[in-house]
């Protein structure tokens, strides 16, 4: 009595952590869930908003204002001119954007490459939207970095290629595409006639010098891109649901019908004060990336002495760590006896590959969490060594 497609993949892995965390009372660094408050002004404009009545419906594909300030933010940050009229559809969350622009571009016996590790959600919305999903790795370098293999990424493409999905920076790694890497991929994608999916939900949480280039504003494929993001990681609001894609004129209109009948749409009020959070100057994204470059380096150091080796991230808010030398069979294991005996609470490295055994030594922390938070992980996380001494 239930669909095929609906046993090809298991229930979210990081959403099951936190629930394990609930349990145990253990210091949740599982999910992507910010330890901070929106900006007031931008609290005080949904409150305002309820007040001032926008409390039933708005348009199906976005509240005017919002979509106003996105075509704006998009034009200016991203590089990819946008009209909110032709361009922009609000939806439900990040999350439901992908779905959407999913659903409204995918075929039977259509193939989406996916880069690997990716965020959980990737292979599930392929699979239900139709399509089947191919991945390519991304490895790490001697320098501590991650990249493709140029010809492993070719051998991907085929005459079914649809889409590529990329995320930029990444979850769980923290990288962040170099332009050569997305005009490489651009070229395969206009040599193959398909698409580029991209989820930026992270695209103003990068520490390194080199800044966010959105694979849209490549004049080859201003009409091969949908890009995915929204308010939830920049501005502390991931219970608000708000998320938005841009697409051409030519998919957006599939695109809203998909999110129409998915969700119909985002909260109106919300909507109206996520149109101030993006009018916010650059000293409030200043003070972001310095806030979560500090815990950046705060928890490396704190990760390393409790005997991690890690990958430093380039961008969002996750250590993607080794968990090899602590000699356990795989990486399910030690995170259920990680939240048990440690009392802290990550994300096996399993669940954002497409076979478990690539991930198994592998192990994801988030630190959007306040340096009181962190302080106390890292100090239950010193106990590790000596519980696993005493486990034998």
């Amino acid at each position: 009595m239930i669909s095929h497609k609906s046993t090809l993949f298991t229930e979210s892995v990081i959403r099951g952590m936190t629930r394990l965390c609930n349990l145990h009372d253990a210091v949740n660094l599982s999910q992507g869930t910010p330890g901070f408050d929106p900006p007031e002004e931008v609290k005080e404009a949904a409150i305002q908003a309820i007040r001032d009545g926008y409390n039933q419906y708005s348009i199906t594909w976005g509240a005017p204002n919002l979509r106003q300030a996105i075509a704006r933010k998009m034009t200016t940050f991203n590089g990819i001119p946008t009209d909110s009229e032709l361009h922009v559809t609000v939806t439900c969350g990040a999350t439901e954007g992908m779905m959407s622009a999913m659903l409204a571009i995918i075929n039977p016996g259509d193939e989406v490459i996916i880069f690997e590790p990716f965020y959980e959600n990737y292979g599930p919305d392929v699979i239900i939207s139709g399509a089947k999903p191919v991945y390519v790795p991304l490895r790490d370098t001697p320098n501590g970095e991650f990249t493709y293999d140029p010809d492993e990424l070719r051998n991907a493409f085929s005459t079914n290629t649809k889409v590529i999905v990329l995320n930029t920076p990444n979850n769980p790694l923290g990288k962040v595409f170099t332009r050569d890497e997305l005009q490489q991929i651009a070229r395969l994608c206009c040599e193959f006639d398909c698409l580029a999916v991209t989820d930026e939900i992270y695209e103003h949480i990068i520490y390194t010098s080199r800044p966010h280039i959105s694979i849209g504003s490549l004049p080859e494929m201003r009409d091969r891109t949908i890009t995915v993001s929204g308010l939830s990681k920049s501005y502390s609001m991931t219970g608000w649901r708000l998320g938005y894609v841009i697409a051409p004129e030519y998919l957006t209109n599939a695109i809203r019908k998909m999110h129409d009948f998915l969700t119909v749409g985002a909260p109106h009020p919300l909507q109206e004060a996520g149109a101030v959070a993006l009018q916010l100057g650059e000293e409030y994204y200043r003070q972001l990336v310095d806030r979560y470059d500090q815990n950046r380096k705060l928890f490396l150091d704190l990760l390393t002495e409790a005997g991690f080796r890690c990958y430093p991230p380039e961008g969002a808010y996750y250590i993607m760590t080794d968990i090899s030398g602590f000699g356990f069979p795989d990486d399910t294991e030690f995170a259920h006896w990680l939240v048990r005996e440690i009392g802290v609470g990550g994300v096996p490295g399993s669940s954002f590959y497409s076979r478990p055994e690539l991930g198994k030594t592998k192990f994801r922390f988030m630190f959007s969490k306040p340096e009181s938070v962190l302080r106390e992980a890292g100090e239950r996380l010193m106990q590790i060594r000596d519980k696993i001494a005493r486990r034998g």
